[in-house]
């Protein structure tokens, strides 16, 4: 018996996919801001780029102007992808299939939390602390916790994707295959259709 092949909204993947380029850019580069002014939890050997702490910034900013849409999208359209009220008692059902279902929902969620965590606690940063060595302010702390999160739930997205949807849910995002009724061009129509 053939399994179909899922398919994602043209949307979800445009904006999925631009979020997710915009938090792996994050991510590298804020390691590498982290690993060029820091290093209190250890460091590699990475060549040293005085303006890296700018090019973070940079992605920090398109990161925090594209995030709301991604939110927005995914609490409005894709809420059933999210923690749900039964969600609670699928991950009391350890090791069977509806549990994986709740785990790969609950990293959903946090790794939208993850997201907001990080945009805000980045704005909330001076670009001049770490240069000037000023590694104690909250905002840093909290923006080294997010990053840290948002590292943990980008793999954990990952694998649940693939344990709960294997290799054709993890192609489904990524193709760029539109259906005639999922054009572009038709998304603010779809939007409006779901109001």
């Amino acid at each position: 018996m053939s399994r179909t092949k899922p398919y994602q909204p043209s949307l979800l993947r445009f904006l999925h996919g631009v979020n997710a380029l915009f938090v792996i850019g994050a991510l590298i580069t804020g390691y590498w801001v982290y690993n060029t002014f820091d290093g209190r939890f250890g460091k590699i050997p990475l060549p040293r780029i005085n303006p890296i702490i700018d090019y973070h910034g940079t992605i920090g900013l398109m990161f925090f102007l594209f995030a709301p849409l991604f939110l927005i999208y995914s609490l409005w359209l894709g809420r059933k992808k999210l923690i749900q009220k039964e969600s609670i008692a699928q991950l009391s059902q350890v090791g069977k299939p509806i549990w994986w279902i709740g785990l790969h929902k609950s990293t959903n969620t946090v790794m939208l939390v993850a997201i907001a965590f990080a945009a805000i606690s980045g704005k909330l940063m001076d670009e001049t602390w770490l240069p000037r060595g000023e590694l104690h302010h909250v905002a840093y702390s909290l923006h080294l916790l997010s990053w840290a999160t948002m590292l943990v739930c980008l793999a954990l997205h990952l694998l649940m994707s693939a344990k709960v949807g294997g290799a054709p849910l993890l192609l489904s995002i990524a193709s760029l295959k539109v259906r005639s009724d999922d054009h572009p061009k038709l998304w603010f129509q779809q939007l409006r259709n779901r109001v």
